[in-house]
Order: structure tokens, then C-alpha cells, then sequence
């Protein structure tokens, strides 16, 4: 299987959100409670912000296709840092999602291999993510590809406050 991943802008503003909503959606419905989750993509999550972020500067987005069909998207943020980076470089992979369809064909891999690809092209010394404790397949995923735990953030689902690992790798 071929897997293009491509550079995304304000053109897919709307593919983007539609596809955020999606997999955002199939991850964690199942583990989180209907109001939660509609709460969730309706304040916080809502087509609107998500192709607002699209034209934000710092974020950077990219689409992964197998033939013409739309498989997963990555969205990288510039400018947020760590305290427990020292001042190093860095860059966050804020989303990394791919169709549930897809899980296991090497999408995520590819979306992986493009983040540390971008990294180390804008001279980052360290690139990040925050992942729910509970999404043990994706924590699983990223130890492989080296990450490691060291911190937590907050993240609140619709009314309900959750915790999240902060993981980092160099690159």
C-alpha cells in the first residue's frame, strides 16, 4: 500500500475539521460518556475553531492518502515549549489520528516518520505530544517510535477533567 502524505493548508480547512471530528470521535466515544462527547464537539471541538486553527500560523498540517481517499492527518504546533525543555528547540505533534479502518496499515507510521522528518528540518531538538493515559494503544505506539513520559497536563472532555501524559523524544 502507498501512503502520500501531503502538506495541507487553508484549501482543506474543511476536510480537516470534518475529518478532526471523525476520528476524535471514534476514538473516544467508546470510552467516554455521550454527554461528555457531545459537549466536547460542540463547545470546544466544532467544525468553526477547527478550520480557525487551519489558518493559524503556528499550526502545521499535513493529509495522509492511500489512492485519493483521505486516511489520517497530522497537525504540528510551533511555539509552545516545556519548562522541562531548558530552552531547547521543539515541536509539538498537537494531532496525530488516523480512520479506525486504517489503524495497523502504517498510516500512523508514516504520519510519525513525517513529524521527525519536519523537526529535524527546523532544527528541533526535541519534539512532543500529550496522550490520554487511558489510550494505551496510542502510549504503546509512541514508546515504540521512542518517546518516553515526563509530565502530565490536564485536559477536559466535556465536563469531565482527565489527565494526560506529556511524551518527548529527540530527534
Amino acid at each position: 500500500m502507498i501512503i502520500d502524505i501531503c502538506h495541507s493548508g487553508i484549501v482543506d480547512a474543511e476536510l480537516i475539521a470534518d475529518l478532526s471530528q471523525k476520528t476524535f470521535f471514534d476514538t473516544f466515544a467508546p470510552y467516554n460518556s455521550k454527554e461528555d462527547m457531545e459537549k466536547f464537539l460542540k463547545e470546544q471541538f466544532n467544525k468553526e475553531a477547527l478550520m480557525k486553527e487551519v489558518g493559524d500560523m503556528r499550526n502545521i498540517f499535513f493529509l495522509a492518502y492511500v489512492g485519493k481517499e483521505v486516511v489520517g492527518y497530522l497537525k504540528l504546533r510551533e511555539g509552545k515549549s516545556m519548562k522541562e525543555f531548558n530552552g531547547e528547540p521543539s515541536l509539538e505533534i498537537a494531532r496525530i489520528y488516523t480512520l479506525h479502518k486504517m489503524i495497523g496499515k502504517g498510516i500512523g507510521s508514516a504520519l510519525m516518520k513525517k513529524s521527525i522528518y519536519v523537526a529535524r528540518k527546523s532544527n528541533k531538538k526535541l519534539i512532543w505530544l500529550g496522550v490520554w493515559k487511558e489510550n494505551k494503544t496510542a502510549i504503546d505506539f509512541y514508546k515504540r517510535w521512542g518517546f518516553e513520559i515526563f509530565g502530565e497536563q490536564e485536559f477536559l472532555l466535556g465536563n469531565d477533567l482527565q489527565k494526560d501524559w506529556l511524551m518527548k523524544r529527540e530527534v
